[in-house]
């Protein structure tokens, strides 16, 4: 793990991490409205468990019944075209943020260093969402317990790896700036 969060703090350059930005605020921009509107009009619901912290396996059945067939079909589509490209540039964004803020921030070695590899975490649980959750889409009307049972384990994960990234850029600028002022005081 050492070695990769040192390889992405490597990598990590000004330049690459305002280009991940960039493209970060692009796809929000761009796409992101375009592919919320499309999955309520395939769906018929506002609701889709991607977004929430919690919920259960029941309402994600619920939830399954009343997409219909063609909103089920419309959501494992998304998962597999659109949900496999967002995880990659906010992890782009977010692990480019952190490591660069943080190097920054912090002496080389340091342990905090190795935070850089939360938003990846976040990924890898995002995908297991996708997963798990179209499994269920996929399957419905028939049970699918596991699958059923760990989505929503997976989305919570999801979400404190990538909210967590998000308060670690925020942490990883304060640090920034605070060495800065203290740099030029000093």
């Amino acid at each position: 793990m050492r070695k990769l969060s040192n390889w992405f703090q490597k990598v990590s350059s000004g330049w690459v991490t305002l280009v991940a930005l960039v493209i970060f605020v692009l796809f929000a921009a761009l796409v992101l409205p375009k592919q919320a509107s499309t999955a309520e009009s395939n769906t018929g619901d506002e609701w889709t468990p991607d977004l929430s912290f919690y919920y259960t396996g029941d309402e994600l059945y619920q939830l399954a019944h009343s997409y219909g067939e063609d909103g089920r079909a419309a959501y494992i589509h998304a998962r597999f075209t659109f949900d496999l490209i967002w995880p990659l540039v906010y992890l782009l964004f977010l692990t480019t943020g952190i490591s660069w803020l943080f190097r920054k921030a912090f002496a080389p070695g340091n342990a905090l260093l190795l935070l850089n590899l939360a938003p990846l975490i976040g990924t890898i649980f995002d995908y297991l969402e996708n997963i798990a959750t179209s499994i269920v889409m996929a399957r419905y009307p028939t049970p699918s317990a596991a699958a059923g049972s760990i989505a929503p384990i997976f989305t919570m994960l999801k979400w404190v790896f990538v909210g967590g990234s998000c308060l670690l850029l925020l942490v990883g600028i304060g640090f920034w700036v605070w060495k800065l002022i203290r740099k030029r005081g000093g």
